[in-house]
């Protein structure tokens, strides 16, 4: 049923996005051109075709309708933005090479097209994600498996599916040649040469195997038996010491663990977030700091001896030192380089209290940014001593030096910002720093920076 399920639903999605782009170009025609004429004119129906053609190529490219029902929210966001970009390019790359007079449409009709199309799948695809979330416990493609082993890397795995029943797969039980670890749980079905057969009597979609490597010869033959009866099976490394997230490459045959997935080590997501970095900075320091700079300057002035800008040393990306730029919101004192900011802090001038509640005293990062020494969302970069200190407290502290600091944050906009009075409210920032290298994506940029507003606006209560 569930196989029915997720079929029907690619189908529903596949057919109305088509429908969509095709009104969006009649309307499109409407708006700028006579009905009279399309019809007339047996050339429009290549730019039609072209079209259809391309949102095919590019849905196909970036997996647009694989697991509509188990991929997360965010992530189905992510694939349709990518597919309608690759759609944009590759649509105004044909017109260009096949010429736009050839088919009697407009640039203005393209602009008018393309625009339309995105708004109204992006509408479509809020109602579609809306649906699954009520009805996804009824339309949820569930695929029924069987765990082979039964040691701590089965265990965990079977817990993993108990926890997150919307994962797409329902273990029906175990198989191991000793029963009695299974007896608690009561989902022992038999020894593990016993495992085809009852897969295949019970129409079991996977087999996972956690069997350990010393029993390599058995694993191997389970994985023959299995492709002879078209059976998918999936081995479980023995090493899962760690509960990070893992990524496994093949180097020809050999496939090789990695510790966890980088988005960012991918030149593309780099490039991609380097551009909107010097785009979104440049915009700031335009219409924004040109002016705002001799406001604040005079004020902080008036209000306490000193520069207008404070610069202090911070630890970077691959933890190499920089000069971090901001609005100067204390008096001048000696503890700068060593003691954090604290509620009621005697240091801090009027204009400063300001400026910190509302975040302005960090706006001349966007110059270290434009510099490229900082991005606009990363990790919080930390004072030299800090680092320091805390890298011999926290085992993962220094993973987050894998990445470009940031003037926003994951981690500040879950609240973990401002002053970190124990070790415990410093791992909390490292855990939200790590989860942020491990699932970057643009759309998740975007969505911190909203936050980061929004949290401004609203007011934040460690913001001091």
């Amino acid at each position: 049923m569930s196989y029915r399920y997720a079929a029907f639903f690619k189908t529903i999605n596949l057919t109305i996005d088509y429908l969509m782009l095709n009104i969006s170009m009649f309307i499109s025609y409407l708006l700028i051109d006579s009905p009279e004429t399309w019809r007339a004119d047996n050339k429009y129906l290549l730019i039609i075709l072209l079209f259809n053609l391309l949102w095919l190529l590019s849905t196909n490219l970036t997996g647009v309708y694989e697991s509509v029902l188990n991929k997360d929210s965010l992530i189905t966001y992510r694939d349709f933005l990518k597919a309608y970009l690759l759609f944009i390019f590759l649509l105004s790359f044909f017109i260009i090479v096949i010429g736009i007079q050839s088919y009697l449409v407009t640039r203005l009709y393209l602009l008018y097209s393309v625009v339309l199309f995105g708004f109204l799948v992006g509408v479509w695809k809020v109602v579609f994600l809306t649906i699954r979330k009520t009805n996804r416990s009824i339309l949820l493609d569930s695929r029924a498996i069987v765990i082979v082993g039964s040691g701590r890397i089965a265990m965990d795995i079977f817990q993993y599916f108990e926890n997150h029943k919307n994962s797409g797969y329902k273990v029906i039980g175990f198989f191991d040649d000793k029963a009695s670890r299974i007896a608690e749980i009561g989902l022992y079905l038999g020894s593990v040469s016993d495992v085809i057969s009852f897969t295949l009597e019970n129409d079991v979609h996977e087999i996972f195997c956690a069997l350990p490597t010393s029993q390599s010869e058995q694993i191997e033959d389970l994985m023959i038996e299995a492709d002879k009866h078209l059976i998918r099976f999936k081995i479980i490394p023995e090493y899962i010491k760690s509960k990070k997230l893992m990524q496994v490459q093949n180097y020809d045959h050999i496939p090789v663990i990695s510790v966890r997935p980088e988005p960012l080590e991918n030149l593309l997501n780099r490039t991609i977030k380097r551009a909107f970095d010097m785009a979104f900075s440049l915009f700031v320091i335009v219409f924004v700091i040109s002016w705002l700079f001799p406001i604040l300057a005079i004020i902080i002035k008036l209000q306490s001896k000193g520069p207008v800008f404070f610069t202090q040393t911070r630890s970077g990306k691959d933890n190499v030192p920089f000069k971090c730029f901001k609005f100067r919101s204390m008096r001048i004192n000696s503890d700068s380089e060593s003691k954090q900011a604290t509620r009621s802090d005697s240091r801090i001038t009027p204009i400063g209290a300001f400026i910190r509640k509302t975040s302005l005293d960090e706006f001349p990062q966007f110059f270290n940014v434009l510099i490229g020494n900082m991005s606009v969302v990363g990790p919080r970069p930390h004072m030299v001593s800090h680092t320091e200190r805390y890298s011999q407290l926290i085992d993962q502290f220094m993973v987050r030096h894998f990445l470009k600091p940031g003037i926003t944050g994951w981690a500040q906009i879950n609240g973990f910002r401002g002053e970190t009075k124990t070790t415990d409210d410093m791992l909390q920032r490292v855990e939200a720093d790590v989860w942020y290298l491990e699932n970057w994506s643009f759309l998740l940029d975007l969505k911190v920076i909203f936050l980061t507003f929004w949290n401004v606006i609203k007011g934040e209560e460690n913001a001091f």
